[in-house]
């Protein structure tokens, strides 16, 4: 019997933030791939017999290769699991979602994608912030703040401050001088 794959956002907080369709799908999983920006909280929905798998990366940290990562949910859904990776916000906003998503297709493995809160949007509607406001911002623009190892940012600065819109970077706060840079001279 072949298992599947949910790629669940879990948004960027504890379990109250997580859509409900993510928390049905945890709540049955028989096995739970999770990255480091997961708490105990969110880990807490899956059954207690449930496997869990830490594979989590960070800046110069890395648990797992991401061909380790997507073996490894492969092999689960093999073994016939119903398989939740759950990533931190949204599987398709810079987290390498649509890499698993392909790797599990190209393998014959049924899966889901089930959307999360980004943290481009829910961080600052957690403070206050609006990223869009009709009297000063009509466009928003998620950018990464990393390159893929060993190349240079790729960030057509002028575009974006042509866009006069909300800009928002994740994941750059080792490129903060260079994006700092780059928009001032722009």
């Amino acid at each position: 019997m072949k298992g599947c794959v949910y790629l669940v956002g879990a948004g960027c907080g504890g379990p109250e933030l997580l859509t409900r369709r993510g928390a049905e799908l945890l709540g049955g999983c028989d096995a739970v791939v999770y990255d480091d920006l997961i708490g105990e909280g969110l880990l807490a929905l899956a059954p207690p017999e449930a496997r869990r798998l830490y594979m989590g990366k960070r800046a110069g940290r890395h648990s797992a290769a991401q061909e380790d990562i997507c073996a490894a949910l492969i092999a689960l859904a093999g073994e016939g699991k119903r398989v939740v990776r759950l990533k931190g916000g949204d599987p398709f906003v810079f987290g390498r979602g649509g890499e698993e998503l392909l790797a599990l297709k190209a393998a014959g493995v049924p899966c889901e994608e089930v959307p999360g809160i980004s943290s481009a949007i829910a961080i600052p509607a957690l403070a206050g912030i609006p990223v869009t406001h009709r009297n000063y911002s009509s466009s928003l623009h998620i950018v990464t703040g990393r390159a893929k190892a060993g190349e240079p940012l790729s960030i057509d600065f002028d575009a974006l401050v042509r866009t006069r819109g909300t800009l928002v970077f994740l994941m750059g706060v080792a490129a903060l001088p260079e994006i700092t840079a780059g928009l001032l001279e722009a």
